[in-house]
């Protein structure tokens, strides 16, 4: 494990082959899968479970097709069972993994919420990602702009930031540069993917979300 939480396989630039879609990515935009004692497929989103790896895009429509085209049979060379809430529960662990990337910086002072915070952040420059609500008011997420240069994450929910910092409910985020945010910002583009309705989130930040 490396400074902000970076894992020695993603530092060294390693790239794997989606079994859905046959591209060859890093392996940070992908989702890693074993097949468990009972020969089912297992979602290993840490990507430390034992067993031969298969990988799919974190990409919603990539995870059906694997799931519904006997995709992991071929790929693991046996017959094996799929669960049929597997892009679900792929989507639920990805989301925690964001929600407790987010708690990480938050207690090592690397993340803010509450509106007056954050703007006071995005004034000063000091932050690098605007987060902000799916569910939140439209009219109250656009007093606030994505950092120049930075990155926005508009696809948690308010229950879920809520979790991220501590509190009931959260609309409003921001993260520092350093420490954690990088990781936070590719676990979220993987839930991104992932998420239904992820990239409705976002629109309202058209070509500033990147």
């Amino acid at each position: 494990m490396t400074r902000g939480g970076r894992t020695k396989d993603r530092a060294d630039g390693s790239e794997r082959k989606c079994i859905a879609t046959g591209e060859t990515q890093p392996k940070f935009g992908l989702i890693r899968f074993v097949v468990g004692p009972d020969a089912q497929v297992v979602p290993d989103v840490l990507g430390k479970l034992p067993g031969r790896g298969m990988w799919v895009s974190a990409d919603r429509a990539a995870l059906k097709k694997a799931a519904s085209k006997g995709l992991f049979s071929r790929a693991a060379k046996q017959k094996v069972s799929v669960p049929e809430d597997l892009v679900s529960e792929v989507e639920k662990q990805v989301a925690r993994r964001v929600v407790d990337l987010i708690s990480m910086a938050r207690k090592s002072g690397e993340a803010v919420t509450g509106y007056e915070k954050v703007k006071d952040w995005l004034a000063k420059d000091y932050a690098e990602v605007l987060i902000q609500a799916s569910d939140g008011s439209g009219r109250g997420k656009s007093k606030l702009s994505t950092p120049y240069g930075g990155h926005y994450i508009g696809w948690l929910t308010a229950d879920e930031l809520g979790l991220a910092f501590g509190r009931q409910t959260v609309i409003h985020g921001a993260l520092a540069s350093g420490g954690l945010t990088h990781r936070v910002v590719e676990e979220a583009q993987r839930l991104k993917g992932i998420r239904e309705n992820g990239a409705a989130g976002a629109a309202q930040k058209g070509k500033t979300a990147r």
